[in-house]
């Protein structure tokens, strides 16, 4: 029986050797990276770079960076075939274009977010209202007077207590000293304002 091509057994050649119509050896440094299924990526490396240059690369290189190097070269020789006038080098200027792209529409973003910022802060400024406030404007006797023309007085001896988180007994108990005093401050002043509007009154009927 005749043997057509080789032996029984032996692997079939690489892309690169059944291209190159020649026999595929144990140390071929093609086979890695053309396996016989892939004849066309060959076909294109070889056409733009030439098999001798590749073999040659591909020797210069250690061996755990032609993987990488293989790679390269069959990027550059398809886009290379697709764009016979700019290559590669299409592809790279389209990529920076989306680039540049995408950068000033982030630009653009930005510069709106803060255009909005700016707005908000004009439109809803932080009002404080303190004691010379419109809502607290007034001379003291207007607002010492009532809807009768009778004397009224405001008196607001609230103590507002803030308990530390270390404070213990002592604490409250100063707390309920002070709130004890301030109730007797509160009286003391009803009393006198009450003795003097009664006196108010009697010489205003006896004049």
């Amino acid at each position: 029986m005749k043997e057509s091509g080789r032996k029984q057994g032996t692997p079939s050649p690489c892309a690169a050797c059944k291209l190159l119509r020649r026999r595929c050896a144990q140390d071929c440094v093609f086979a890695p990276y053309f396996p016989a299924d892939e004849p066309q990526k060959f076909a294109n490396v070889h056409k733009v770079f030439g098999a001798s240059n590749v073999n040659k690369m591909l020797q210069e290189l250690p061996i755990h960076q032609r993987g990488d190097a293989v790679s390269s070269m069959v990027y550059e020789a398809n886009a290379r075939v697709r764009d016979p006038v700019y290559g590669c080098v299409g592809a790279i200027s389209s990529l920076q274009q989306q680039i540049d792209v995408l950068q000033t529409q982030l630009a653009l973003a930005q510069a709106e977010v803060v255009h909005l910022k700016v707005r908000q802060t004009a439109t809803f400024p932080h009002h404080g209202v303190g004691l010379g406030s419109p809502s607290n404007s007034g001379s003291p006797s207007s607002r010492l007077m009532g809807s009768q023309g009778k004397p009224t007085f405001e008196i607001n001896m609230g103590v507002r207590h803030e308990m530390p988180a270390t404070a213990g007994s002592g604490w409250e108990r100063r707390t309920e000293e002070s709130s004890r005093a301030a109730e007797n401050v509160r009286s003391g002043f009803d009393v006198e304002i009450f003795s003097g509007y009664r006196v108010a009154e009697q010489r205003r009927v006896g004049g």
